[in-house]
């Protein structure tokens, strides 16, 4: 199965404080702070008037916030705006060749997690026109481990979790808000021969899930770890049935009479 490259490109340019519609479609990169470290993609043909879905993207360790321009045309070029904040501490990269960042699970990285993801969700809807009910959060090995730690602090603030090859915590109480989280859609996606999410911590986790009565999609991928196209193309069809489906739309109706009129 074939595999995204993690080499990260060059950095873009910076983004510009309103998103012109001749430039979307392309990605931005933001350093003015270590806070505000991110990266941005504007999708094709986007337009001001629309309310846009946001996803949301946590990077895996040894990578950085330009993870982001690998996935989305593997995701889709058109459904969404996204962002991706920078990971928490400074890492060798996979290759060997300069640092990277990853997303440590301990308390103090896990609030500069959420205030950085609070943040690009923040400064998105600022930038462009985002529904408040359609932010999805997700994210790759610790990135989706951390997605699943930032989703169980506030589930209303989102409206879906992706974690891919990423498992649910096991340490802070992350079952805390648990009549809240279990109106929260959770996808998981893990790969046969995964080291990062091993098949026997899936079960434990589909375990967990089940008996914790929460909505969860659950995808198995052949091969080691990685993000594959079709992995990524399941992201996208999994968030457009969370859209799309009878529960998402608001019923505009009026409402009906009842009683003796």
């Amino acid at each position: 199965m074939n595999r995204l490259q993690l080499k990260s490109p060059a950095s873009a340019a910076s983004l510009a404080p309103v998103i012109p519609r001749s430039e979307a479609g392309s990605f931005y990169s933001s350093h003015d702070a270590e806070v505000s470290a991110q990266s941005w993609f504007a999708p094709l043909h986007y337009e001001s008037n629309y309310g846009y879905p946001l996803l949301v993207w946590l990077h895996g360790g040894g990578d950085s916030e330009h993870q982001l321009r690998r996935i989305m045309p593997h995701i889709s070029l058109r459904n969404y705006v996204a962002v991706a904040p920078r990971g928490t501490l400074e890492v060798p990269r996979h290759s060997g060749r300069g640092t990277g960042f990853s997303y440590v699970q301990n308390p103090d990285h896990v609030s500069q997690a959420h205030d950085r993801v609070r943040f690009a969700i923040d400064e998105a809807q600022r930038r462009f026109n985002i529904r408040p009910d359609r932010i999805f959060l997700a994210g790759y090995e610790c990135g989706g481990t951390m997605a699943f730690r930032i989703a169980v602090r506030e589930p209303f603030e989102f409206a879906g979790v992706i974690s891919l090859c990423g498992a649910f915590p096991a340490q802070g109480a992350p079952l805390a808000n648990l009549n809240s989280l279990r109106q929260l859609p959770l996808f998981v996606a893990s790969c046969r021969q995964g080291q990062s999410y091993p098949p026997h911590q899936v079960c434990d986790d589909l375990r967990l899930f089940h008996s914790a009565g929460m909505s969860i999609t659950l995808r198995e991928y052949p091969g080691e770890d990685g993000l594959s196209p079709s992995m990524l193309a399941d992201v996208d069809r999994w968030i457009m049935e969370q859209i799309t489906s009878p529960e998402a739309i608001p019923d505009l109706s009026p409402p009906r009479q009842t009683g003796v009129g």
